[in-house]
């Protein structure tokens, strides 16, 4: 079988993922973006299970996404993925485009997924791989570096919540959408209402296990009050658990 470089996935906006404005919610990219890259990654010969039993697995460390706008339940979404090489040696890079049938952009995201060993919960070399990921000679969806994100102060804590059964995902953590959700919710329906979500940035920094609870707290950014940051603090370790960075038009 030829291998495919690049990645491509036809699928239906789920009713349950839109929001009250019948719009597709942030978390639901999210959602599809993890699905579509494991199955690309299984279709390039690292299947979870199989890395799983080797104690290794990706995950997702950091991402950023451009939203051009939020389809609605039921509409036909084409989404493109792809890896493009490496940053700072130890990030493996994936791009994401999605698009409309008619071919029109709806959103563009860049991530930055760790190669972990899964019992010592420490970041892998790329060397242990027995294959390289493609990196299609560069090409990207979005051409932006995923940075650290600065933290204002003060900050406002606007949601204390906790990792139940359905926030937990089968590498028994908090899934990374599930905090998407939780920097949502940290905004009023009335944002939702008079603004629009323009991009989202967001860095995973220590897994959430579950029944720990997270303090989430905005600010927005001194030098531009359309950019808010976002913190998730774990309540019972005291570790950031994420970061993010969003913009509202």
């Amino acid at each position: 079988m030829t291998q495919k470089t690049i990645w491509t996935e036809t699928f239906e906006v789920k009713t349950s993922e839109t929001d009250f404005q019948r719009q597709w919610k942030p978390s639901g990219f999210f959602r599809t973006m993890q699905e579509v890259a494991t199955h690309h990654s299984i279709h390039l010969g690292y299947d979870y299970h199989q890395m799983n039993a080797q104690g290794m697995a990706f995950l997702l460390s950091r991402l950023k996404i451009r939203f051009n706008r939020f389809p609605g339940p039921g509409e036909e979404i084409i989404l493109e993925t792809w890896p493009k090489g490496m940053q700072q040696k130890i990030f493996f890079m994936r791009d994401f485009l999605f698009r409309d049938l008619e071919g029109e952009p709806v959103a563009s995201a860049t991530s930055a997924w760790l190669l972990v060993d899964l019992n010592a919960r420490r970041f892998l070399l790329p060397n242990v791989l027995k294959e390289k990921l493609p990196d299609n000679n560069g090409r990207f969806a979005m051409d932006e570096t995923l940075e650290k994100i600065g933290i204002p102060d003060p900050m406002e804590e606007r949601l204390v919540t906790k990792a139940v059964y359905s926030t937990v995902d089968m590498m028994g953590h908090v899934n990374n959408a599930q905090y998407v959700d939780w920097v949502t919710d940290s905004f009023s329906f009335e944002t939702f209402q008079e603004k629009k979500l323009s991009w989202m940035q967001i860095n995973y920094l220590q897994e959430v296990r579950p029944c720990e609870h997270v303090s989430v707290a905005t600010a927005p950014c001194p030098e531009d009050d359309t950019t808010w940051v976002v913190q998730g603090s774990n309540l019972d370790t005291s570790a950031k658990a994420f970061e993010a960075q969003l913009g509202w038009s």
